[in-house]
C-alpha cells in the first residue's frame, strides 16, 4: 500500500508539474464533447477500425471469402509482424485495417487466389493501454479490448477501494500539445447526472483518497464543473 502511494504521488507530481505554465488555464465551453487525444490512432480504434494503425501484441483476426482454411487468428509479435498460411511472415505493424487487408489480398493474388477477398477484424486493442491509480482495488495497466468507458475501466480495477473519495476522480489526457484533466463524481455517473466519458489509449485515472490534502486534491477543488477538462 506505501509503495502504491508513493508510485501514485510521483505519477501526480509529473501530471500537475504543468500547471500555471504559459497560457494559465481555461475550461473547455460547456456543453462540449469530451475531446479525444492528439493520436488518429485513439479515435480509429473505436470508430471502424479504419484509421488505428496496428501494434504489437494486438489480436487480429484474418479472414479470406471462400477459403477457410486461409482464416486464421493471429497476434502481432513484438517486431510488428504476423504468420500467415501461405505467405508466411506479414508486418502488420503501423498499417491501418484497410491497409492490411489490401495488402494481404495483394499476396495471396501472385501466386494463390484470383481477386482475393480478405477481411481483417481487430479482437485485442493489446497496444491500446489505460492506467489507472490511486485509490482502486487494483491499480495498474490495462489493455483496451474494445470500447471503455470510466466506469468499465474502474469495474476492470476491481472497483474503488474504501478510502476512496467518491467526488475524486481525475482523468488525465493529452489533447491538441497540452495536458488536460477533468474531475469526476462516481456518483453522478453511476445516476446518469453526468455522462459516463469514454476513454482512450494512454488516458491516465487517478482516484483521490478521502481526505487527502494533495495537489490533486487541491485541482479537484479548483475545477468549477464536474466532467468539464482543463488545459494546463
Amino acid at each position: 500500500m506505501y509503495r502504491c502511494f508513493l508510485a501514485t504521488a510521483a505519477l501526480l507530481a509529473m501530471l500537475l508539474s504543468g500547471c500555471g505554465s504559459a497560457g494559465g488555464v481555461r475550461q473547455v465551453a460547456s456543453g462540449q464533447a469530451l475531446p479525444p487525444p492528439d493520436t488518429t490512432n485513439a479515435d480509429g480504434a473505436y470508430e471502424g477500425q479504419s484509421q488505428y494503425r496496428m501494434g504489437a501484441q494486438d489480436l487480429i483476426d484474418v479472414s479470406v471469402f471462400g477459403v477457410e482454411e486461409l482464416g486464421k487468428t493471429v497476434r502481432v509479435n513484438s517486431n510488428g509482424q504476423i504468420s500467415l498460411p501461405l505467405i508466411g511472415t506479414v508486418m502488420a505493424g503501423g498499417l491501418t485495417v484497410p491497409e492490411l487487408e489490401a495488402d494481404l489480398a495483394r499476396r495471396y493474388a501472385v501466386d494463390y487466389l484470383q481477386h482475393p477477398q480478405v477481411t481483417v477484424f481487430i479482437k485485442e486493442y493489446s497496444s491500446q493501454r489505460i492506467t489507472l491509480e490511486g485509490a482502486v482495488k487494483q491499480p495498474g495497466i490495462y489493455p483496451i479490448t474494445g470500447k471503455i468507458s470510466l466506469l468499465q475501466a474502474i469495474a476492470e480495477a476491481k472497483g474503488l477501494d474504501p478510502l476512496a473519495d467518491l467526488g475524486g476522480i481525475v482523468l488525465f489526457r493529452q489533447v491538441d500539445g497540452k495536458r488536460m484533466a477533468a474531475a469526476y463524481d462516481i456518483r453522478d455517473l453511476r445516476s446518469g447526472k453526468a455522462q459516463d466519458p469514454q476513454l482512450y489509449g494512454d488516458d491516465i485515472v487517478v482516484v483521490e483518497q478521502s481526505g487527502s490534502k494533495t495537489a490533486l486534491r487541491r485541482f479537484i477543488e479548483s475545477v468549477p464543473a464536474i466532467g468539464l477538462f482543463t488545459i494546463f
